[in-house]
């Protein structure tokens, strides 16, 4: 069993990692980088993740899972409506963009892009988070009355696109990708009523 100060030097970790990724992708950060901006010895990281970056890319990759679906959920749970809630995303998901400079999109896209047929574990958990985030959006649209195959094919649709234009506003530096998918995605919605 783990004592307390471990759990937070662990997560404290994972955090910064998750981060460091989010920012800089999987081969732009390196464990020195990570052990500095976590306050933890070289050491602790290899205590925790003795599979080393591979191994902490993962957890990272788990951590923006869990991020996200906390997002989307909160989201959903201030709405009713799916179409609302999905606007009501975007929205967020841009004021969250612009307030850290342009510099935290999606906690699992960059490094996950760089993973693809090299890195069959980070990939793996990038997949499991997406197909997450689709399940919180097809239970919500379900919920709602929406038939399982409709929930389905818009589940693949609302993330897709909100995964594109997060990075389409954090490249363009505007928040106009996110307001145009979010409209477009509550009239889609709409229209499957």
């Amino acid at each position: 069993m783990r004592t307390q100060h471990e759990i937070g030097t662990r997560e404290r970790i994972i955090r910064t990692t998750s981060r460091l990724m989010q920012r800089q992708g999987y081969e732009a950060t390196g464990l020195k980088q990570i052990s500095q901006e976590a306050q933890a010895t070289l050491g602790s990281v290899y205590h925790f993740f003795p599979g080393g970056k591979r191994e902490l890319a993962v957890e990272a990759v788990r951590h923006g899972d869990r991020d996200f679906a906390e997002f989307l959920r909160a989201a959903f749970d201030q709405e009713d409506d799916p179409a609302a809630a999905v606007l009501a995303c975007t929205r967020e998901l841009a004021r969250g963009l612009r307030e850290s400079g342009w510099l935290d999109g999606c906690p699992v896209t960059t490094t996950a892009s760089e993973s693809v047929g090299r890195v069959p574990e980070i990939q793996q958990a990038a997949e499991e988070a997406y197909e997450n985030w689709r399940a919180l959006v097809r239970d919500k649209l379900r919920r709602s009355g929406f038939a399982d195959e409709v929930a389905h094919d818009l589940a693949h649709s609302v993330i897709n696109l909100l995964e594109g234009a997060e990075l389409s506003a954090q490249l363009s530096q505007r928040e106009a990708p996110l307001e145009i998918a979010g409209r477009h995605l509550a009239r889609l919605i709409d229209s499957y009523r």
